[in-house]
């Protein structure tokens, strides 16, 4: 299996500016993948937020699988984290947010009133890996295009506040993801939802594993979508078969005839990744494990 390693150079700075700026705010707001949505958490993170009050927003809830959201949703607030589910283009969102930073924040404004302080903004640091829509986050809590956005990781650049409203203030920070998995099953979940640039992977590998996953956790899913026969698999093998076939079906073809694996894989990650395989979600909470 390919080894999943990204840590450029510009992340040990955003960690170190992280470090610095998590003394300015009262909360950090922490978006993950409600697809992965332990694997999309930077425990950097959770270890600079020690001692702050915690959000954990579920992101792209609306590619996830309904039940899965609901089960991680109550595993994080058994942990003591505010939570909301939602997808973040959504303007809809906007209530949500707003509903969970005055749940969040109401200890802070009852200790500033206590001290005679008062209207004092809460200021809330949004965090997360690349590629968990913090900037489309961002922009649509905000109403304007006040962050950067890309749709490859790693596209927003320096730290940046954005003033919500007369009692909310928000600091966006750059992606960071940490320097080595420990557990190259983190690394592969964030490769299948494009956490780490596609240009550095296996496309076909990627795909291969993808595959396995959808025939052990949604059988059926990937027989419906490509017209395939029902097909047992259990190991790489067996998988690129499986892709071989979706080649055939979506006539992915080389020059000389030949199927073209890399193009079929790349069109099966976009299925995935878009949602048109269905809601999926990739990891389960360990007390719904059995």
């Amino acid at each position: 299996m390919q080894q999943f390693q990204w840590y450029p150079g510009h992340m040990t700075k955003a960690r170190r500016a992280m470090q610095e700026d998590i003394k300015l705010v009262d909360m950090v707001i922490e978006l993950v993948d409600a697809r992965v949505p332990q694997a999309s958490r930077n425990p950097d993170i959770n270890t600079l937020s020690q001692g702050k009050s915690r959000v954990i927003v579920l992101n792209k809830a609306d590619l996830a699988d309904d039940r899965q959201n609901k089960a991680w949703a109550a595993y994080y607030q058994n942990q003591g984290y505010h939570v909301v589910m939602l997808d973040a283009r959504m303007r809809s969102s906007v209530k949500k947010v707003q509903e969970i930073i005055a749940q969040a924040g109401k200890a802070k404004m009852e200790r500033d009133r206590r001290r005679g302080i008062l209207n004092r903004p809460v200021r809330a640091m949004v965090a997360g890996i690349p590629n968990v829509g913090k900037s489309t986050f961002i922009n649509t809590i905000a109403g304007k295009a006040a962050a950067k956005t890309g749709n490859k990781p790693g596209v927003t650049r320096g730290n940046q506040w954005i003033k919500l409203n007369k009692s909310v203030e928000l600091l966006d920070t750059p992606g960071i993801l940490w320097p080595k998995f420990e557990d190259q099953t983190v690394g592969l979940r964030l490769a299948l939802i494009g956490s780490i640039r596609d240009d550095i992977m296996n496309i076909t590998e990627l795909a291969c594993q993808l595959i396995l996953f959808m025939q052990e956790a949604y059988p059926g899913v990937l027989e419906a979508r490509y017209e395939l026969e029902s097909a047992a698999c259990s190991n790489l093998g067996e998988a690129a078969c499986i892709l071989e076939k979706i080649a055939e079906f979506r006539h992915c073809l080389a020059k000389g005839g030949a199927f073209d694996m890399d193009k079929a894989a790349a069109l099966l990650m976009d299925d995935f990744r878009s949602g048109r395989l269905g809601k999926i979600t990739l990891e389960i909470p360990e007390s719904e494990q059995a």
